[in-house]
């Protein structure tokens, strides 16, 4: 399974967040999105990188840039996960895996960890293939404004 290539169109899909809202991609165009793909909720890898856009998000939410995480993990699992970590971004939940096989990134049984960065008219701008959880929402920002997708 390959990841999607700059400059294609990211795949839009419809899946439901931690709260149980409808999450669909194609509804935050006109502006940039960060999606960001993890293998599981609670485990140390994502949970360092959860938090780490969870520390970082003010300086994305003010560039105007959607963040969002997808796992393979239910909507409950990601509840808990969020309130257990106080996270303030969009969690999607991808529990038939459609989505981590639309970009490309299905693992053995969860989703690799791969960060998309899709540009305001929903084209793939940029592909983490392998992301260090520590530093990587600074890095996300970094790429950002070095694309020109924020000031």
């Amino acid at each position: 399974m390959e990841l999607l290539n700059i400059g294609e169109m990211a795949p839009d899909f419809e899946t439901i967040d931690q709260n149980g809202n409808t999450v669909k991609l194609s509804s935050y165009r006109g502006k940039p999105v960060v999606l960001y793909f993890y293998p599981k909720d609670n485990t140390p890898g994502c949970t360092t990188e959860a938090c780490n856009f969870r520390d970082n998000f003010n300086s994305f939410r003010e560039a105007g840039v959607e963040v969002i995480g997808v796992s393979v993990d239910s909507p409950e699992s990601h509840k808990r996960f969020a309130e257990k970590y106080n996270l303030n971004f969009t969690l999607a939940s991808d529990k038939s895996k459609d989505i981590v096989k639309k970009y490309g990134v299905l693992g053995l049984a969860t989703a690799k960890r791969v960060t998309y960065i899709i540009d305001p008219y929903g084209k793939i701008a940029y592909v983490y293939p392998k992301v260090t959880p520590k530093d990587h929402a600074l890095e996300v920002m970094n790429k950002l404004k070095e694309l020109n997708l924020v000031k």
